[in-house]
């Protein structure tokens, strides 16, 4: 509840985990047929880079400013820097688009997106960015909650039978926050087993994770992906020195599209010792 996270909008973890949110929103919008989406920690939605909780801590500098300044060529990199500047050119210079701008931005007219957010005042704001947005629904409530309470999905006569489930808490818990996430992708999996879910955690000692990845592989998903971007070693418990996320059920041949995506952005925000990988805790047979 103490959580802002304008203080850290646009940084690296940021720019990894909308570069893959992209991706996977184009994948889901590629069938004709519609798809839902549902934001379990959405925040304000939108930030302002040079407010004054950004420009405190300055770390988008080293995130979204860093990658538009190298311009990697890579398609999924293209991509998101594309919806910046479109969001850029609705908002003003200095915006920078929250996960659920970039829902609202990426799915069609016959899609539908329910973004949650516990914070009053945050819900609030994102309430009124999307106030005329007719697919999306905002809910001040607990996210991991709303897995429960809006899997499966279903609007009006619509049951929506593909989609996607963002879980992007802010880690306040540290390493406890993992066992809640997941015990909620194990419920999200039981409601809604045919859809893709996608938690964002942060590294800071990548050992310490350990005991999450071996758990994440026991998840009953047909498939399961670990996409890491670590733009410094990871040998300080002291800060994030890099992020993940664990998917499950992507896309067919999602790894292989992410790896020269994962390798631009470790050229263009690392610094020395930086590392990227994309590995199977699971495949489907």
């Amino acid at each position: 509840m103490n959580y802002r996270h304008a203080f850290h909008a646009g940084n690296h973890a940021d720019v990894l985990k909308h570069v893959v949110l992209l991706a996977l929103c184009d994948a889901l919008t590629a069938k004709p047929s519609p798809c839902f989406a549902l934001d379990t920690h959405g925040g304000r939605g939108l930030y302002k880079l040079d407010g004054e909780a950004a420009s405190k801590t300055g770390e988008a500098q080293d995130g979204i400013a860093r990658l538009q300044a190298e311009a990697p060529r890579d398609p999924a990199v293209q991509r998101y820097l594309a919806a910046v500047r479109a969001c850029r050119a609705q908002h003003g210079a200095h915006a920078y688009p929250g996960s659920p701008w970039l829902l609202a931005h990426a799915l069609r007219e016959q899609d539908r997106i329910a973004a949650c957010e516990l914070h009053p005042e945050e819900a609030n704001v994102l309430r009124g960015h999307f106030a005329g947005e007719a697919r999306m629904a905002v809910h001040a409530r607990d996210g991991y909650a709303a897995i429960k309470a809006l899997l499966p999905p279903k609007y009006g006569a619509t049951k929506y039978g593909r989609g996607l489930v963002l879980i992007d808490p802010p880690f306040e818990a540290q390493l406890d926050e993992f066992e809640v996430a997941l015990a909620a992708l194990k419920e999200g999996l039981a409601r809604w087993p045919q859809g893709m879910f996608a938690l964002w955690y942060p590294i800071k000692q990548g050992r310490a994770l350990q005991p999450f990845r071996r758990a994440a592989a026991k998840l009953p998903a047909k498939s399961t992906l670990l996409l890491e971007l670590l733009v410094r070693p990871d040998d300080s418990p002291l800060r994030m020195n890099g992020s993940g996320l664990l998917l499950l059920n992507p896309p067919w041949q999602f790894d292989a599209a992410m790896r020269p995506t994962l390798d631009a952005l470790r050229r263009a925000l690392g610094e020395p010792g930086a590392s990227a990988r994309a590995e199977w805790l699971r495949q489907a047979e």
